[in-house]
């Protein structure tokens, strides 16, 4: 049998907490504060886009946002801790989640095909309302793709090289920083005003950058540690003096939400469910790159037996987790990528952060009205505070694709493939004529560098041999029962 050696992705004195190491509480809450401010906008935003596009009451739409913020954190706390079901006769255990800080949250990535769904439910005289059973029906049986492909990745192991995740890890930065430019001008919202890239807005995201990238190369842990707060709380406190955050709406929202499974029922259709069904598809590679990055910037190995355990085990939990979300009655969750950028900016890969994390989640979902401070955060100040984490994530890729031979084969494959990814971020007009399948699923830069890599490293010839992880695996587990 061939050995992979599993050596870190980089040098773990670099971080100040490790995966295995446990914060004090303060320092794990504040650090976890920083990630919560990260992720509440992208977790959010996916079910109001979903229910504003289709016109859904307001008292739904809190609703299934408020689920949203609670299903992230359980989905997280999943991650993070991992759970374990017992095998039987030679059936072996099965492990769910990732055992890092693996966090989680609603995917972009399904908005096309479930609003395709849910207008064409509109579209044939029903009421909007009635558009929701079948959108979280899509998403409770498309959840199943993910869990039963996670149990054949060691049929696919050796396409998933470190050269396919290299570049999706790198994909995922490069387009994100797109997003991130666009809060730091004004938000989406502001396009097409005069308020988008206006010096107010530009003056205030770079002052908020400024303060992130000092904070965060600052020998002082603690700075360092804080480095997103310290720049949202600056940025936010100035939003208030400059008249840009409306408090008065607060008192709108719902006091409480309580989870209630299935409260909307479940509805299929097999027509709308194959994009669906492709997108859970195109969202695994997200995950695998994901998981990969997280690796990378926690210090663990990027390779061998462990590796490859974490990377099914997130995978599985990963859908596990989009089930418990069509339960819950909220759209499907995805490692959110942002993350990892935060991680390398703040040196804390502990995974006990994910647990601090999950519970601020979970009671942001269930008391609305705390989200609703954070949810008034201007893009600017938001924009700001992430760009720098969304570069990190891309830096993660590059050093990925570092500890590969980049001979003339590979180099054709990421030169394509970050090609693909970043034309149709710049130019989404590339694929609006195309059928409505492809444009969903090529519509995300992210999901087309991440097929186009998988597709070039099948059909080109030359590819290196890779040694069998899933027998490094095996071998592994096998040592630690032992001991």
């Amino acid at each position: 049998m061939t050995v992979i050696e599993e050596k870190p992705a980089i040098v773990k004195e670099e971080l100040v907490y490790g995966l295995h190491d446990r914060p004090p509480l303060t320092e794990g809450l504040f650090v976890a504060i920083q990630h919560t401010f990260a992720i509440f906008v992208p977790i959010v935003a996916p079910g109001l886009i979903i229910c504003g596009t289709l016109k859904i009451n307001p008292a739904d739409t809190a609703y299934i946002s408020g689920m949203a913020l609670l299903v992230s954190g359980i989905a997280t706390f999943i991650q993070a801790r991992t759970l374990t079901i017992p095998g039987f006769g030679r059936v072996p255990p099965t492990t769910i989640g990732t055992g890092l800080l693996t966090i989680q949250g609603t995917s972009f990535s399904y908005l096309g095909p479930l609003i395709a769904a849910g207008a064409a439910v509109t579209a044939s005289g029903k009421s909007p309302e009635e558009a929701i059973p079948l959108m979280l029906g899509l998403s409770f049986f498309g959840s199943f793709v993910m869990i039963f492909l996670s149990r054949f990745l060691d049929f696919t192991q050796k396409i998933f090289t470190p050269l396919v995740t290299g570049i999706v890890v790198t994909c995922i930065g490069l387009t994100l920083i797109k997003v991130g430019i666009t809060d730091m001008a004004g938000g989406v919202p502001a396009i097409g005003t005069p308020a988008y890239g206006s010096p107010m807005n530009v003056g205030l995201s770079l002052l908020v950058l400024a303060i992130v990238t000092f904070c965060s190369i600052s020998k002082n842990r603690f700075l360092r540690m804080g480095s997103i707060v310290v720049g949202l709380i600056v940025g936010y406190t100035i939003s208030l003096f400059l008249g840009l955050i409306d408090l008065s709406d607060l008192g709108k929202l719902p006091p409480i939400n309580f989870p209630i499974p299935f409260k909307y029922g479940l509805k299929f259709d097999f027509i709308a469910f194959v994009p669906v069904a492709i997108v859970y598809i195109a969202t695994m590679l997200e995950c695998i790159g994901d998981i990969t990055a997280t690796c990378m910037v926690t210090g663990e190995p990027v390779s061998g037996g462990t590796y490859f355990r974490r990377i099914k085990a997130g995978v599985l939990g990963d859908g596990i987790n989009s089930f418990i979300a069509s339960i819950l009655s909220t759209f499907p969750v995805t490692t959110m990528s942002q993350n990892n950028g935060l991680i390398k900016l703040t040196g804390v890969g502990s995974r006990y952060v994910g647990y601090y994390l999950a519970v601020i989640l979970a009671l942001l979902g269930l008391f609305p009205i705390v989200g609703g401070f954070l949810q008034k955060t201007p893009a600017p100040v938001l924009g700001g505070a992430t760009i720098l984490m969304f570069g990190s994530v891309a830096v993660a890729g590059f050093n990925i694709l570092r500890t590969v031979e980049m001979d003339t084969r590979a180099s054709v494959i990421v030169a394509v493939s970050l090609s693909a990814a970043l034309g149709v971020t710049f130019v989404p007009e590339f694929v609006s004529q195309m059928p409505p399948l492809v444009n969903q699923v090529f519509s995300s830069g992210i999901s087309t560098g991440a097929i186009v890599s998988l597709l070039l490293n099948i059909i080109l010839p030359g590819r290196p041999e890779v040694p069998d992880m899933a027998i490094e695996a095996a071998e592994i587990a096998r040592e630690e029962l032992l001991q």
